[in-house]
């Protein structure tokens, strides 16, 4: 996204006589509040306020003072938001996804408590009242329109409903982002609250069932500060041959459902975590004979770009982008040839488990671990550390017609199998997961039962070092309970491979 002229930004007068420094305005955040920011994935989130505050707190803590507040957002945010509230020890809670190592840290260190929860769930647990009161929001947009109205910027989020429910609102009004971006948003503002929810009429992926602005009841802008920085846009790794053979795996399969008229030869709307595999996934379509695709996801990378640039995908929904540099200048030079083709909704919409089971979705997210039986494991390391969160693979894979979960088969140069006897944490049961995918092969799992299953994983999904080990588990599990054959474990060796991980650094 590329700077723009400020004149046609700030439209609203009232507003505009709000507007103020980054250090006034986190003046309007005080110790022990909980506050509501903007950001998904490094797109969209506060560029200024984040840092202003993270000095108060500097400060505060010098002069023996605690100043600490609880962070609400969309997913992850970015080094100037997370890491530097982070760094000046300004966090006391975090909801529902995080990727900064300073905050991982300190949440496994037990400094800061760590809501990990799915990502459709975060606003309507507000909106519940699960979480409490918020008492400031800090809105990222590309512009503010008279009459409260603010044209989103590079992510939606949970903006809608932090903008509905905050004490107090800052917005930051960021010329960088394409003032182009007007139009691309779509935001519901149908939400209600048992027992008198109405269904959610989205039966296709680019339909529009909202507006294309949020809204702010002006008397509850407290501040508007006007910033010019980019979004935490992150180079991509290049391919490897790992990425490649799951990208290709998982095509292939694809190709196998059509001839099995499981789904159209435009295949199904698709899906895709953030990441590597899924980059090369959408490079494997490209180069596929598949036309006439449609994605409904959270996040917008290269990938997709590209694909929309082929002409094989025709739109793409999302609640995010999550670009490299190199995605980014491609999208400000052609932005307005995006515009009809790009649509951002609210992540309560682009997770919501009732239209992803309505479109049918083909979902892709990645894992830590999996399991013999295909419990999967997506947010911690030996059981206890947490990794980043489980975003929203659970919306997905739960409500999807057909979910992957993929990853290579070992880590750390080999010393760590993706493939274990029992997933030492488990964020996606056995129930829920349906083929999973390494760079040693494709298990499909649908119609299996518990050890026909295992013998697949082991078999496809197993790295050669560490197959036997799990064949020589899984036969003397089988006669060491005979009785107890449906699922049959050894519970003394279970985890003994993660307990030698935390032991020796190696399985």
């Amino acid at each position: 996204m590329s700077p723009g002229g400020g004149a046609d930004r700030i439209l609203d007068r009232a507003l505009a006589g709000r507007v103020m420094t980054a250090a006034d305005a986190a003046a309007q955040i005080r110790p022990g509040d909980t506050v509501g920011f903007s950001g998904f994935t490094g797109a969209g989130y506060p560029k200024a306020v984040p840092g202003a505050l993270a000095e108060r707190m500097t400060a505060a803590h010098d002069r023996g003072e605690d100043f600490r507040i609880q962070a609400w957002s969309g997913a992850s945010t970015a080094p100037d938001l997370d890491g530097v509230l982070a760094a000046a020890h300004g966090l006391s809670k975090r909801i529902p996804y995080q990727s900064d190592p300073v905050l991982r840290r300190q949440i496994n260190d037990g400094e800061v408590e760590y809501v990990d929860a799915h990502l459709s769930h975060t606003a309507q647990h507000s909106w519940f009242g699960f979480y409490g009161p918020l008492d400031a929001a800090v809105i990222e947009v590309a512009a503010i329109l008279p009459h409260g109205l603010l044209v989103p910027s590079s992510s939606v989020g949970n903006n809608k409903t932090w903008l509905e429910h905050a004490d107090r609102v800052v917005l930051e009004v960021n010329s960088w982002q394409p003032r182009e971006f007007e139009g691309f948003h779509d935001v519901y503002y149908g939400t209600r609250l048992p027992p008198h929810r109405a269904p959610i009429q989205l039966t296709s992926p680019m339909q529009r069932i909202g507006d294309p602005y949020l809204r702010v009841d002006p008397d509850r802008v407290v501040a508007v500060v006007e910033t010019n920085a980019p979004d935490r846009n992150s180079p991509l790794a290049p391919l490897d041959d790992h990425s490649r053979a799951m990208a290709d795996l998982l095509v292939d399969f694809l190709r196998h459902e059509v001839r099995h008229d499981r789904m159209p030869a435009s295949l199904l709307p698709l899906q895709s975590g953030v990441g590597n595999v899924a980059n090369a996934v959408m490079a494997g379509l490209l180069e596929s004979e598949f036309e006439g695709l449609t994605s409904y996801t959270e996040t917008i990378q290269d990938g997709l770009l590209d694909l929309l640039d082929a002409g094989k995908l025709t739109g793409v929904s999302a609640t995010s982008f999550g670009l490299s540099p190199d995605g980014v200048r491609r999208f400000n030079a052609s932005v307005n040839d995006y515009k009809g083709r790009i649509l951002l909704r609210s992540q309560e919409i682009s997770n919501h488990p009732e239209v992803v089971r309505r479109l049918g979705l083909i979902a892709i997210n990645g894992m830590i671990e999996a399991d013999i039986y295909g419990n999967v494991n997506s947010t911690h390391v030996a059981g206890s550390a947490i990794m980043n969160g489980i975003g929203g693979s659970g919306d997905f894979a739960r409500n999807a017609y057909l979910n992957f979960f993929v990853s290579p088969s070992t880590a750390k140069d080999g010393a760590i199998s993706a493939i274990v006897p029992f997933a030492s944490h488990i964020d996606h049961t056995e129930h829920d997961v349906q083929v999973l995918v390494t760079e040693q092969g494709l298990a499909d799992l649908r119609g299996l039962s518990p050890r026909a299953r295992a013998r697949r994983i082991i078999d496809r999904c197993a790295h050669p070092d560490f197959r036997d080990r799990l064949e020589d588990y899984f036969e003397r599990a089988q006669k060491a309970h005979p009785h107890a054959l449906h699922t049959p474990h050894l519970l003394d060796e279970a985890l003994g491979w993660h307990r030698s991980l935390l032991e020796t650094g190696r399985m």
